[in-house]
Protein backbone atom coordinates (compact mmCIF):
# COMPACT_ATOMS: atom_id res chain seq x y z
CA UNK A 1 0.00 0.00 0.00
CA UNK A 2 0.97 3.55 -0.89
CA UNK A 3 2.44 5.21 2.29
CA UNK A 4 0.17 8.19 1.64
CA UNK A 5 -2.92 5.96 1.55
CA UNK A 6 -2.35 4.20 5.24
CA UNK A 7 -5.35 5.01 7.00
CA UNK A 8 -4.62 5.75 10.91
CA UNK A 9 -5.64 8.63 13.17
CA UNK A 10 -4.96 12.57 12.57
CA UNK A 11 -1.13 13.55 14.22
CA UNK A 12 -1.75 16.68 16.28
CA UNK A 13 1.32 18.76 16.54
CA UNK A 14 0.41 18.73 20.15
CA UNK A 15 -1.35 15.78 22.12
CA UNK A 16 -2.13 16.81 25.73
CA UNK A 17 -3.94 14.01 26.23
CA UNK A 18 -1.69 11.17 26.49
CA UNK A 19 0.67 12.96 28.84
CA UNK A 20 -2.24 13.81 31.45
CA UNK A 21 -3.85 10.50 31.00
CA UNK A 22 -0.38 8.61 32.11
CA UNK A 23 -0.05 10.70 34.69
CA UNK A 24 -3.97 11.27 35.69
CA UNK A 25 -3.69 9.37 39.17
CA UNK A 26 -0.68 11.58 40.90
CA UNK A 27 -2.16 14.50 39.50
CA UNK A 28 -5.45 13.89 41.51
CA UNK A 29 -3.68 12.27 44.41
CA UNK A 30 -1.75 15.70 44.80
CA UNK A 31 -4.63 18.00 44.09
CA UNK A 32 -6.31 16.11 46.85
CA UNK A 33 -3.33 16.80 49.01
CA UNK A 34 -3.78 20.85 48.40
CA UNK A 35 -7.33 20.96 48.72
CA UNK A 36 -6.81 18.71 52.00
CA UNK A 37 -5.01 22.04 53.62
CA UNK A 38 -6.48 24.58 50.98
CA UNK A 39 -3.28 25.73 50.11
CA UNK A 40 -4.30 27.37 46.87
CA UNK A 41 -2.58 30.41 47.22
CA UNK A 42 0.95 30.32 47.83
CA UNK A 43 2.06 28.15 50.45
CA UNK A 44 4.18 24.61 50.83
CA UNK A 45 3.38 23.05 47.84
CA UNK A 46 4.67 26.21 45.42
CA UNK A 47 7.64 26.69 48.17
CA UNK A 48 8.16 22.72 47.42
CA UNK A 49 8.53 23.19 43.78
CA UNK A 50 10.30 26.25 43.33
CA UNK A 51 13.44 24.36 45.01
CA UNK A 52 13.05 21.68 43.01
CA UNK A 53 13.24 23.73 39.93
CA UNK A 54 15.89 25.89 41.10
CA UNK A 55 17.75 22.55 41.71
CA UNK A 56 17.03 21.05 38.08
CA UNK A 57 18.74 24.74 37.16
CA UNK A 58 21.25 24.93 39.56
CA UNK A 59 20.73 28.34 40.54
CA UNK A 60 20.51 29.31 44.07
CA UNK A 61 17.11 30.51 43.98
CA UNK A 62 13.37 30.19 42.30
CA UNK A 63 10.00 32.23 42.62
CA UNK A 64 6.99 30.57 41.33
CA UNK A 65 4.46 32.94 39.52
CA UNK A 66 1.12 33.20 37.43
CA UNK A 67 2.31 32.82 34.14
CA UNK A 68 5.81 33.48 32.50
CA UNK A 69 4.43 37.02 30.98
CA UNK A 70 4.78 38.30 34.61
CA UNK A 71 8.15 36.88 35.38
CA UNK A 72 9.47 38.51 32.57
CA UNK A 73 7.33 41.55 33.83
CA UNK A 74 8.89 41.43 37.36
CA UNK A 75 12.61 40.78 36.66
CA UNK A 76 12.55 43.48 34.63
CA UNK A 77 10.83 45.73 37.84
CA UNK A 78 13.84 43.94 40.09
CA UNK A 79 16.71 45.15 37.50
CA UNK A 80 14.80 48.83 38.43
CA UNK A 81 13.94 49.48 34.62
CA UNK A 82 11.67 51.96 33.47
CA UNK A 83 10.62 54.86 31.47
CA UNK A 84 12.89 56.06 29.44
CA UNK A 85 15.31 52.85 29.28
CA UNK A 86 15.86 50.47 26.27
CA UNK A 87 15.72 47.18 25.94
CA UNK A 88 17.19 44.97 23.26
CA UNK A 89 14.74 41.84 22.57
CA UNK A 90 14.80 39.62 19.04
CA UNK A 91 12.86 39.94 16.75
CA UNK A 92 11.91 36.60 16.06
CA UNK A 93 10.07 35.40 19.69
CA UNK A 94 6.30 34.92 21.20
CA UNK A 95 5.25 38.58 21.70
CA UNK A 96 5.43 38.27 25.29
CA UNK A 97 9.00 38.96 25.21
CA UNK A 98 8.34 42.37 23.72
CA UNK A 99 5.30 43.01 26.42
CA UNK A 100 7.36 42.91 29.70
CA UNK A 101 9.81 45.32 28.44
CA UNK A 102 6.41 47.20 27.34
CA UNK A 103 4.83 46.99 30.76
CA UNK A 104 7.90 48.79 32.61
CA UNK A 105 7.74 51.67 30.42
CA UNK A 106 10.63 50.68 28.73
CA UNK A 107 11.33 51.13 24.78
CA UNK A 108 12.08 47.51 23.32
CA UNK A 109 14.74 47.46 20.48
CA UNK A 110 14.45 44.64 18.38
CA UNK A 111 17.28 42.94 16.62
CA UNK A 112 17.32 40.00 14.07
CA UNK A 113 18.16 36.68 14.42
CA UNK A 114 20.71 34.61 12.80
CA UNK A 115 20.48 32.77 9.45
CA UNK A 116 21.20 29.75 10.90
CA UNK A 117 20.11 29.07 14.32
CA UNK A 118 17.24 31.65 14.16
CA UNK A 119 18.35 33.20 18.09
CA UNK A 120 19.42 36.38 18.77
CA UNK A 121 22.34 37.38 16.38
CA UNK A 122 25.34 38.86 18.98
CA UNK A 123 26.39 41.15 15.97
CA UNK A 124 23.09 42.71 15.91
CA UNK A 125 22.65 43.48 19.48
CA UNK A 126 25.96 45.29 19.82
CA UNK A 127 24.98 47.73 17.14
CA UNK A 128 21.98 48.64 19.17
CA UNK A 129 23.34 49.71 22.20
CA UNK A 130 22.56 52.81 23.07
CA UNK A 131 23.25 55.41 26.21
CA UNK A 132 20.02 54.28 27.07
CA UNK A 133 20.38 50.51 26.90
CA UNK A 134 19.84 48.64 30.39
CA UNK A 135 19.55 44.93 29.27
CA UNK A 136 18.94 42.40 26.81
CA UNK A 137 16.86 39.83 26.71
CA UNK A 138 17.94 36.69 25.31
CA UNK A 139 15.50 33.71 23.80
CA UNK A 140 16.25 30.46 23.90
CA UNK A 141 14.05 29.98 21.41
CA UNK A 142 12.03 26.36 20.47
CA UNK A 143 14.29 24.68 23.33
CA UNK A 144 17.10 25.50 21.53
CA UNK A 145 19.74 27.58 24.03
CA UNK A 146 21.25 30.81 22.49
CA UNK A 147 24.98 31.89 22.28
CA UNK A 148 25.06 33.05 25.97
CA UNK A 149 28.92 33.47 26.00
CA UNK A 150 28.79 35.93 22.78
CA UNK A 151 25.67 38.03 24.54
CA UNK A 152 27.20 37.56 27.80
CA UNK A 153 30.45 39.19 26.57
CA UNK A 154 29.18 42.23 25.13
CA UNK A 155 26.59 42.89 28.25
CA UNK A 156 29.67 42.40 30.31
CA UNK A 157 31.45 44.80 28.41
CA UNK A 158 28.55 47.43 28.46
CA UNK A 159 27.78 47.13 31.79
CA UNK A 160 23.90 46.29 30.85
CA UNK A 161 22.01 43.30 32.47
CA UNK A 162 21.13 39.86 30.47
CA UNK A 163 17.64 37.96 31.26
CA UNK A 164 16.66 34.67 29.65
CA UNK A 165 13.56 33.94 28.27
CA UNK A 166 13.96 30.17 29.03
CA UNK A 167 9.85 29.69 28.23
CA UNK A 168 10.33 27.03 25.62
CA UNK A 169 13.77 25.63 27.29
CA UNK A 170 13.19 23.51 30.89
CA UNK A 171 15.94 21.76 30.84
CA UNK A 172 18.20 22.93 28.13
CA UNK A 173 21.53 22.69 28.23
CA UNK A 174 24.38 25.27 27.17
CA UNK A 175 27.77 24.34 27.13
CA UNK A 176 26.80 21.32 29.39
CA UNK A 177 25.14 23.47 31.99
CA UNK A 178 21.25 24.17 32.13
CA UNK A 179 19.65 27.44 31.06
CA UNK A 180 18.10 30.05 33.52
CA UNK A 181 21.59 30.55 35.58
CA UNK A 182 23.85 32.49 33.57
CA UNK A 183 21.86 35.86 33.40
CA UNK A 184 20.66 38.02 35.84
CA UNK A 185 17.60 36.34 35.93
CA UNK A 186 16.20 32.99 33.84
CA UNK A 187 12.16 33.13 33.43
CA UNK A 188 10.56 29.99 32.55
CA UNK A 189 6.75 29.91 31.63
CA UNK A 190 4.66 26.63 33.05
CA UNK A 191 1.83 27.54 30.41
CA UNK A 192 -0.16 23.75 29.71
CA UNK A 193 1.28 23.12 26.82
CA UNK A 194 5.11 23.64 27.63
CA UNK A 195 7.68 20.91 28.11
CA UNK A 196 7.38 21.47 32.18
CA UNK A 197 3.10 23.11 31.88
CA UNK A 198 0.89 23.09 34.69
CA UNK A 199 -2.70 22.47 35.50
CA UNK A 200 -3.28 25.60 34.60
CA UNK A 201 -0.86 28.98 34.46
CA UNK A 202 2.24 29.16 36.06
CA UNK A 203 5.70 30.68 35.35
CA UNK A 204 9.53 31.17 37.17
CA UNK A 205 11.81 32.75 37.83
CA UNK A 206 15.49 31.22 38.68
CA UNK A 207 18.48 33.89 39.82
CA UNK A 208 21.51 33.27 41.83
CA UNK A 209 21.64 36.86 43.32
CA UNK A 210 19.38 36.69 46.89
CA UNK A 211 18.50 40.76 46.73
CA UNK A 212 16.92 39.94 43.68
CA UNK A 213 14.72 37.00 44.80
CA UNK A 214 13.90 38.80 48.10
CA UNK A 215 12.24 41.88 45.81
CA UNK A 216 11.31 38.91 43.94
CA UNK A 217 9.05 37.90 46.59
CA UNK A 218 7.45 41.02 47.35
CA UNK A 219 6.76 42.18 44.18
CA UNK A 220 4.31 39.11 43.33
CA UNK A 221 2.52 39.45 46.66
CA UNK A 222 1.29 43.09 46.48
CA UNK A 223 4.77 44.78 47.53
CA UNK A 224 4.24 42.75 50.89
CA UNK A 225 6.89 41.27 53.17
CA UNK A 226 4.97 41.12 56.19
CA UNK A 227 1.44 40.65 55.27
CA UNK A 228 -0.65 44.88 55.33
CA UNK A 229 2.45 46.69 55.14
CA UNK A 230 3.17 47.38 51.82
CA UNK A 231 6.57 48.98 51.15
CA UNK A 232 6.39 49.50 47.04
CA UNK A 233 3.88 49.35 44.18
CA UNK A 234 3.20 45.52 43.71
CA UNK A 235 1.24 42.85 42.16
CA UNK A 236 -0.68 39.93 42.50
CA UNK A 237 1.14 37.66 40.94
CA UNK A 238 1.24 34.27 42.98
CA UNK A 239 1.33 30.87 42.02
CA UNK A 240 -1.41 29.03 42.87
CA UNK A 241 -1.10 25.80 45.10
CA UNK A 242 -2.60 23.69 42.40
CA UNK A 243 -0.21 24.42 39.62
CA UNK A 244 2.46 23.92 42.06
CA UNK A 245 1.21 20.57 43.09
CA UNK A 246 1.13 19.55 39.49
CA UNK A 247 4.19 21.32 38.20
CA UNK A 248 5.87 18.95 41.58
CA UNK A 249 4.57 15.44 39.23
CA UNK A 250 5.85 16.78 36.47
CA UNK A 251 9.07 17.73 37.57
CA UNK A 252 9.81 14.05 38.18
CA UNK A 253 9.12 13.39 34.28
CA UNK A 254 10.38 15.94 32.68
CA UNK A 255 14.50 14.51 31.61
CA UNK A 256 12.46 11.12 30.59
CA UNK A 257 10.25 13.57 27.98
CA UNK A 258 12.90 16.11 27.08
CA UNK A 259 14.94 12.77 26.19
CA UNK A 260 12.29 11.33 24.25
CA UNK A 261 11.90 14.77 22.28
CA UNK A 262 15.34 14.44 21.56
CA UNK A 263 14.89 10.97 19.83
CA UNK A 264 12.23 12.08 18.08
CA UNK A 265 14.16 15.06 16.89
CA UNK A 266 17.04 12.88 15.74
CA UNK A 267 15.09 10.90 13.50
CA UNK A 268 13.42 14.23 11.67
CA UNK A 269 17.04 15.24 11.36
CA UNK A 270 18.39 12.27 9.91
CA UNK A 271 15.71 11.04 7.87
CA UNK A 272 13.75 13.78 6.51
CA UNK A 273 15.89 13.78 3.23
CA UNK A 274 13.53 15.94 1.27
CA UNK A 275 15.41 19.04 -0.25
CA UNK A 276 12.42 21.47 0.14
CA UNK A 277 13.09 21.77 3.83
CA UNK A 278 15.19 23.49 5.99
CA UNK A 279 15.73 22.78 9.56
CA UNK A 280 17.37 25.03 12.17
CA UNK A 281 21.31 24.31 12.94
CA UNK A 282 22.30 22.59 15.66
CA UNK A 283 25.42 24.05 17.43
CA UNK A 284 27.42 21.56 19.26
CA UNK A 285 27.55 23.61 22.47
CA UNK A 286 23.42 23.27 22.53
CA UNK A 287 21.73 20.69 23.89
CA UNK A 288 18.06 21.63 23.06
CA UNK A 289 14.50 20.24 24.23
CA UNK A 290 12.99 20.83 21.71
CA UNK A 291 9.85 22.28 23.05
CA UNK A 292 9.11 22.91 18.93
CA UNK A 293 10.44 21.45 15.85
CA UNK A 294 10.41 23.70 13.10
CA UNK A 295 10.97 23.68 9.25
CA UNK A 296 11.05 26.31 6.64
CA UNK A 297 9.22 25.85 3.19
CA UNK A 298 8.50 27.66 0.46
CA UNK A 299 4.92 28.20 1.07
CA UNK A 300 3.88 27.23 4.72
CA UNK A 301 -0.28 27.49 3.67
CA UNK A 302 0.51 24.62 0.52
CA UNK A 303 2.42 22.31 2.68
CA UNK A 304 -0.40 22.58 5.78
CA UNK A 305 -2.86 21.95 2.80
CA UNK A 306 -0.72 18.72 1.97
CA UNK A 307 -0.16 17.42 5.71
CA UNK A 308 -3.96 17.75 6.72
CA UNK A 309 -4.78 15.50 3.55
CA UNK A 310 -2.46 13.05 4.68
CA UNK A 311 -4.20 13.24 8.92
CA UNK A 312 -1.21 15.35 9.75
CA UNK A 313 -1.83 18.57 11.56
CA UNK A 314 1.25 20.93 11.81
CA UNK A 315 1.25 24.21 13.95
CA UNK A 316 2.28 27.80 12.90
CA UNK A 317 4.48 29.59 15.31
CA UNK A 318 4.84 33.15 15.22
CA UNK A 319 3.88 34.43 11.55
CA UNK A 320 4.55 37.75 12.11
CA UNK A 321 8.00 38.90 14.10
CA UNK A 322 7.49 41.37 16.81
CA UNK A 323 8.55 44.42 15.06
CA UNK A 324 5.78 44.24 12.48
CA UNK A 325 3.22 43.79 15.34
CA UNK A 326 0.48 46.27 14.83
CA UNK A 327 0.54 46.90 18.36
CA UNK A 328 4.29 48.29 17.77
CA UNK A 329 3.33 50.60 14.70
CA UNK A 330 4.68 53.25 16.79
CA UNK A 331 8.06 52.33 16.60
CA UNK A 332 8.59 52.42 13.13
CA UNK A 333 10.13 49.61 12.34
CA UNK A 334 9.27 48.44 8.57
CA UNK A 335 9.19 45.63 6.31
CA UNK A 336 13.16 44.08 5.05
CA UNK A 337 14.70 46.09 9.25
CA UNK A 338 14.47 42.46 10.31
CA UNK A 339 15.44 40.21 6.94
CA UNK A 340 16.37 36.71 8.88
CA UNK A 341 12.80 36.94 11.17
CA UNK A 342 10.85 38.15 8.40
CA UNK A 343 11.75 35.28 6.63
CA UNK A 344 11.16 32.82 9.65
CA UNK A 345 7.85 34.25 9.99
CA UNK A 346 6.49 33.51 6.25
CA UNK A 347 8.09 30.27 5.66
CA UNK A 348 7.96 27.99 9.01
CA UNK A 349 6.03 25.24 10.14
CA UNK A 350 5.96 23.29 13.23
CA UNK A 351 5.95 19.61 12.96
CA UNK A 352 4.26 17.27 15.64
CA UNK A 353 6.80 17.29 18.62
CA UNK A 354 5.28 15.74 21.90
CA UNK A 355 6.65 12.86 24.13
CA UNK A 356 3.99 10.53 23.71
CA UNK A 357 4.42 10.14 20.05
CA UNK A 358 4.50 6.64 18.94
CA UNK A 359 7.68 5.86 16.41
CA UNK A 360 4.65 5.29 13.73
CA UNK A 361 3.77 8.24 14.14
CA UNK A 362 7.05 10.07 13.64
CA UNK A 363 7.64 8.03 10.39
CA UNK A 364 4.60 8.67 9.15
CA UNK A 365 5.40 12.39 9.88
CA UNK A 366 8.88 11.46 7.74
CA UNK A 367 7.61 9.78 5.16
CA UNK A 368 4.62 12.23 4.02
CA UNK A 369 7.33 14.42 4.18
CA UNK A 370 9.78 13.01 2.23
CA UNK A 371 7.33 12.30 -0.61
CA UNK A 372 6.01 15.78 -1.09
Amino acid sequence: MDVLQKNISKIQCLDLNRQHESIKGEIFRAFEEVYDQTAFSGGSFVEHFEREFAGLCRTKFAVGVNNGTSALHLALLALGIGPGDEVIVPANTFIATAWAVTYVGATPVFVDCREDTWQIDADRVEEQISLKTKAVIGVHLYGQPFDVDAVSQICANNGIFLIEDAAQAHGALYRKQPVGGFGEMGCFSFYPGKNLGACGEGGGITTNNEKYYTHLLSLRNHGCVVRYYHDEVGYNMRMGGLEGASLRVKLKYLPSWNDRRREIAKRYQEHISNEKFKMQFQPSWAESVYHLFVICTKDPVVLQKYLNEHNINPGFHYPVPCHLQKAYASLNYRQGDMPNAEYLASHCVSLPMYAEMTEEEVNRVIEVLNLY
